[in-house]
């Protein structure tokens, strides 16, 4: 797996995920909460698969 995901994408997806996160334990109470652990995967290994179908790369090489 080649990194697409840049320093700027990284934090906001870092960001939305924990905000995301959060629905877990506050406010809703709802288990969708965990969809954020999508970005914050994708965020820690540097490479989203939607990205790559669609040709995108936020790395700026």
């Amino acid at each position: 797996m080649e990194a697409n995901i840049g320093k700027t994408d990284r934090i906001i997806r870092i960001v939305a995920g924990l905000l995301l996160l959060s629905l877990v334990f506050i406010g809703p109470k709802t288990l969708w909460g965990l969809v954020g652990l999508i970005p914050l995967a994708t965020a820690f290994i540097n490479f989203c698969p939607a990205y790559k179908l669609l040709g995108m790369d936020t790395l700026g090489k």
